[in-house]
């Protein structure tokens, strides 16, 4: 099921986009719902996919320290999506969630056609690159 153009609004990822790009976005997403606990990602995986957190609370730890906590409109898997790497750390649930998820491919195609959006996607891995010690190379 692909998400309404107007759901996509409230998305910081997506505030940059016009009526007509968010249109052509949303066709680029799926939506998903998982239960609470469920892993969402995994420290370590393979990563595909870029997931944006629409309803819902999730934990992200590494290394099984806790070291942060995302709601609505945060996003994650960029790291392995951008870098070509595994998952730095493990997404779980804590309620229940619905996510938005744009596959690899589709995230190509984004990040080539909305370049204000994909650079404040790499403003927030530069972030959490420096956070977790581990370099953009």
């Amino acid at each position: 099921m692909r998400p309404e153009p107007k759901e996509l609004v409230k998305v910081p990822l997506f505030a940059s986009l016009s009526a007509d790009e968010l249109q052509a976005v949303a066709i680029l997403l799926e939506h998903r719902e998982e239960p609470p606990g469920a892993a969402l990602v995994g420290e370590g995986a393979p990563g595909y996919s870029l997931f944006v957190l629409q309803r819902g609370e999730a934990s992200v730890t590494s290394d099984d320290q806790q070291i942060a906590e995302l709601g609505p409109g945060d996003f994650f898997g960029e790291i392995a999506l951008l870098t070509q790497r595994e998952h730095t750390a493990t997404v779980r649930a804590i309620t229940s969630v619905e996510l938005l998820v744009m596959h690899g491919s589709d995230f190509r195609v984004f990040e080539r056609d909305w370049p204000d959006a994909s650079a404040l996607m790499k403003r927030t891995l530069a972030k959490r690159l420096a956070r977790s010690g581990l370099r953009d190379d």
